[in-house]
């Protein structure tokens, strides 16, 4: 019943009910257009390649589940991803890209975002090139067989790439969630149906025995706990303001904590260490030559690709958490309005206090979230369960239960600001 109240608690505030049902109106919409045949495309024959995947199923997951389909939006948030690890890794080696990122504040990140666009522009026509050629050599026929079909074909992809990004924006702004990471969320849950159902079909023609399917759904129930469990940690920073007179009134000597999540970075570690994986199968596309290499980072067994896939969830995890999170102006604000943390000295020696617990809280998330990407891609063929017909794969339930815990707790903030209880006790 708590659940019941706290749902129509939600539904009574006129700005929440409005954001969350515009949400849903754009995710839809997005569903709609990833039907939309793009012309010059048989899609049965693409669903014939489809069957044994390979590179178009990785590819998949981060169009938001459209790209076999081959729909107007079948790119998907692809193309911005790309872009978004470009202009992130430069800020490392270009001054200034870091700076316009932290110093130049709002107007910094607009100019970086505009920038992002431009990029998701080259890059969608890239890629649209790139699943061109890749469907003509997997025997894909492109009717009528012209340069001017092509030429089509890769503006309408792109086009469709730059209506994605327009609905993942407006989400992010005027809906609930982050528009990006709900687009791919949706793409994989629009798979539980048919997941399902073929999961129904391979019991009865017993090639999913019964015993194995209860051993793999109790391990997924773990691996969603765990993960549930390390989003939700935090660790909490006590922190003590001085008092202060201001005219007739004194302020501040209460005490309080800010909490650092476990998880700072979120679920775009796993989303961005995907998408780097998948550069080989790109060049592949183009150089046949690379065909076996990128193979061998597409296939989900192969030692090569969990081991990078491992160390690339690492990376991106300590990555982002120095973005998200910037100790020394957060140190600055606490000095500011009279706040520190008990034993610690303000300023500097607050900003590495905050940096140090950073540092060990990071490790271990880092090495978990990489552990959960890896483990069923090896404990799945042990079973006899593929990755492609098994509904929840490591990355992808990664990704539906991160994005949905970070959606949640949007929605908390709005009700708590209302001075309702939220869903996360």
């Amino acid at each position: 019943m708590a659940i019941v109240e706290t749902i129509r608690n939600a539904w009574m505030i006129k700005d929440l009910r409005r954001r969350v049902l515009l949400t849903l109106l754009f995710l839809v919409l997005f569903r709609l257009g990833a039907f939309i045949p793009v012309p010059g495309v048989d899609i049965a024959e693409i669903s014939k390649i489809a069957s044994s995947a390979g590179i178009l199923g990785m590819l998949n997951l981060f169009s938001g589940g459209s790209l076999l389909n081959f729909g107007l939006l079948s790119l998907g948030v692809l193309p911005y991803i790309n872009a978004s690890i470009i202009l992130n890794l430069l800020q490392m080696v270009i001054p200034r890209l870091k700076e316009m990122a932290k110093e130049e504040g709002e107007a910094g990140r607009r100019k970086l975002a505009q920038w992002t666009r431009y990029m998701s522009v080259g890059l969608g026509v890239l890629e649209a090139i790139f699943f061109i050629v890749y469907l003509e050599r997997s025997g894909v026929s492109i009717l009528p067989d012209t340069f001017l079909t092509r030429v089509v074909i890769t503006l309408t992809l792109t086009a469709g790439a730059l209506i994605t990004l327009w609905i993942g924006e407006v989400i992010t702004e005027k809906g609930i969630g982050n528009g990006v990471s709900l687009i791919i969320f949706v793409g994989i849950v629009a798979r539980l149906l048919p997941g399902v159902i073929e999961m129904v079909g391979l019991i009865g023609s017993g090639e999913l025995p019964v015993p194995e399917l209860i051993l793999v759904l109790a391990i997924s129930v773990l691996i969603i706990g765990g993960v549930v469990t390390a989003y939700t940690a935090e660790r909490k920073v006590p922190v003590q303001y001085a008092k202060r007179v201001v005219g007739r009134r004194m302020y501040g000597g209460q005490s309080t904590f800010i909490p650092l999540r476990l998880i700072q970075a979120g679920v775009l570690p796993i989303i961005f260490a995907q998408a780097v994986l998948m550069l080989p199968v790109t060049l592949a596309g183009f150089i046949p030559a690379l065909q076996g290499f990128a193979e061998l980072f597409y296939s989900g067994t192969s030692w090569a690709y969990n081991l990078l896939l491992f160390f690339l969830i690492i990376f991106f995890t300590y990555f982002y958490t120095s973005i998200s999170f910037n100790p020394t102006e957060l140190a600055d604000n606490l000095q500011k309005y009279g706040g520190f943390v008990p034993g610690v000295r303000p300023g500097p020696g607050t900003a590495t206090y905050f940096q140090r617990i950073l540092s060990h809280i990071s490790l271990p998330a880092a090495v978990f979230l990489g552990i959960l990407a890896i483990l069923p891609n090896f404990f799945m063929p042990v079973l006899g369960v593929s990755g492609t017909r098994f509904l929840f794969g490591g990355t992808s339930i990664l990704i539906v239960v991160g994005v949905a815990l970070e959606t949640v707790r949007q929605i908390e903030a709005f009700m708590v600001m209302r001075h309702y209880e939220g869903f996360l006790k």
